[in-house]
């Protein structure tokens, strides 16, 4: 008995001593830290009003205090030396993957929003389904265009399409912002190269091609189950076109009229069916675009499509076509699925490692912009200039998404370098339920709590990363993991959520209407993705 008694191993002592562990010691002073930290996060974020940025990195510096950590392990030393900056290697181990994968991503979106492939999409798609079907071509139409660009810019450049449909129906607008806004949030949560999915694949080391498999699998499902949702409250809830923008639309609209009538007017032409050059603003520069007399466009109505004056100032004459739209989109999507089942199918060989080259997401995402640039650009007579113009003023609004990304790595680093990652692994192992399970109940708890999708998967990811370490889990398990997540961050959206309030206002949608549709909307999708993920992972 003494013998077996001697040789029962002791619990390991935490790594760090300090801060609160002075106070509390083992496991329990680092779960006390760590709930502590989360506890500070929500106020800073929801009662301080502090920047998530700036909100992470205090509290990743005050846990990493608290459990123990010195000021060196966290912030280095001013001379060279062996140690390494939590902090640095934190923001910097993430960002090195994320960063020119998110700052590529914005850019393509970009040309595609101002060059008006979004109407041409739309169009093209309401054409083809009919006047029954247009909610599907909505859905269809946020579905695809959601790929490329971020949830907020798609809603400023499809509503226009949404009112101009809703208007000439006579129906409730629910009926067709919803499956646009359930196809727009599938994208932003579940595929690269939106910043949430991409940042969780970091921070699991996961090939993207396995995220976007999953994101599709695991989407498409939720998506079909949030526009069935759509549908149903889109016959119950009557919302009318929101009268503002229906007079800022035909506001727009009599301008561009009144400029193409003068215009033809000074050199003699012909005033109907024209073609004129006005100018779309982007962040604080204007890029040149085309207005025709007819159809709706990527403005407020104003029946526009951006393009660029080449040399000659002739504006180029058509919007681009939908094969060009999908072939930009697909390019980067297929070559990087093709880069991930490689290492699969293909022995190590000369071709295989071409396969992996063009499927790498930097060089993917690089061969899609220049296309973009080509097709969409050069070819339709943009000048270089407003190319540079538009990707330069697209970059703008990353550099938030980013810092918080990065600070969202420093929280993980600190978590793992302190001991706490270890305690709560232990602590959740004992609990019983399954990762994932945890996973997706984490994230919702911290969507709920403070209401930025981004910052829930990379709190969540810090937290579930050290969980699945050791397991040896495959790479689509870990994908379906990140589903997960990516499912909890949307749940529920509701009035501290910054999309909520440009749901409400853009669609002229009261609050009391806007929790019964969107929130329920988007709680319809983060269940349904996490049903299908789940179960997935039971074979996976």
């Amino acid at each position: 008995m003494s013998s077996l008694l001697a040789a029962t191993p002791t619990p390991e002592a935490p790594p760090h001593t300090g801060g609160l562990l002075l106070l509390m010691d083992g496991t329990a002073g680092l779960l006390t830290v760590a709930a502590l930290g989360i506890v500070l996060l929500l106020v800073l974020i929801i009662k301080v009003r502090l920047q998530p940025f700036v909100a992470l990195l205090a509290v990743s510096i005050a846990v990493g205090l608290s459990a123990g950590l010195s000021v060196t392990e966290l912030f280095g030393t001013v001379q060279r030396s062996t140690s390494v900056s939590m902090i640095e290697s934190g923001m910097g181990g993430i960002l090195g993957h994320v960063a020119i994968i998110i700052g590529l991503g914005t850019m393509l979106g970009a040309i595609l929003e101002v060059s008006g492939g979004a109407e041409a999409l739309s169009a093209r798609l309401l054409n083809l389904f009919g006047e029954k079907r247009a909610p599907l071509a909505m859905g269809l139409t946020g579905l695809i265009f959601g790929i490329p660009v971020f949830f907020d810019v798609g809603i400023f450049v499809l509503a226009p399409i949404v009112y101009a449909a809703a208007k000439r129906s006579g129906k409730s607008i629910l009926l067709y912002c919803m499956p646009l806004l359930a196809g727009l949030s599938m994208t932003h949560a579940f595929l690269p190269p939106h910043p949430g999915p991409v940042a969780a694949a970091g921070l699991f080391k996961v090939d993207l091609g396995w995220v976007i498999l999953m994101g599709i699998i695991v989407g498409i499902p939720a998506v079909l189950a949030a526009w069935a949702y759509a549908a149903w409250i889109g016959k119950r809830l009557f919302v009318p076109v929101p009268q503002d923008m229906v007079e800022a639309a035909d506001e727009a609209k009599a301008a561009v009229a009144a400029e193409r009538a003068a215009r033809r007017a000074a050199v003699g032409g012909p005033t109907d069916g024209a073609t004129t050059t006005t100018t779309t603003t982007t962040g604080k520069s204007t890029v040149p675009t085309q207005s025709t007399g007819s159809g709706t466009g990527t403005g407020a109505g104003s029946g526009s499509v951006a393009v660029a004056e080449g040399p000659s100032g002739a504006p180029a004459e058509q919007p681009p076509s939908l094969s060009t739209v999908f072939l930009i989109i697909g390019t980067p999507l297929l070559l990087i699925l093709a880069a991930t089942f490689s290492s699969i199918a293909l022995d190590p060989s000369t071709f295989r490692s071409v396969i992996e080259f063009f499927g790498h997401p930097f060089v993917a995402l690089t061969i899609a912009l220049l296309m973009a640039y080509y097709l969409l650009g050069i070819r339709r007579g943009w000048s270089r200039k407003s190319l540079e113009t538009v990707s330069t003023a697209s970059l703008k609004p990353v550099g938030n998404i980013l810092l918080v990304v990065g600070a969202g790595g420093v929280f993980g680093a600190v978590l793992k370098g302190s001991g706490i990652a270890d305690a709560l692994a232990d602590t959740f192992n004992d609990v019983g339920l399954p990762i994932i399970v945890l996973a997706w109940l984490i994230s919702v708890v911290l969507r709920v709590a403070q209401g930025s999708a981004t910052v829930a998967i990379v709190t969540t990811a810090g937290i579930v990363v050290p969980l699945v370490e050791g397991q040896d889990l495959s790479q689509a398990h870990l994908a379906l993991i990140i589903m997960a997540i990516s499912a909890g961050s949307i749940f529920a959206s509701h009035v501290n959520d910054g999309g909520f309030w440009i749901v409400a206002k853009y669609f002229g949608i009261s609050e009391r209407d806007t929790l019964k549709s969107w929130t329920v909307l988007e709680t319809v999708l983060s269940v349904a993705g996490f049903a299908v993920a789940a179960l997935l992972s039971i074979f996976i």
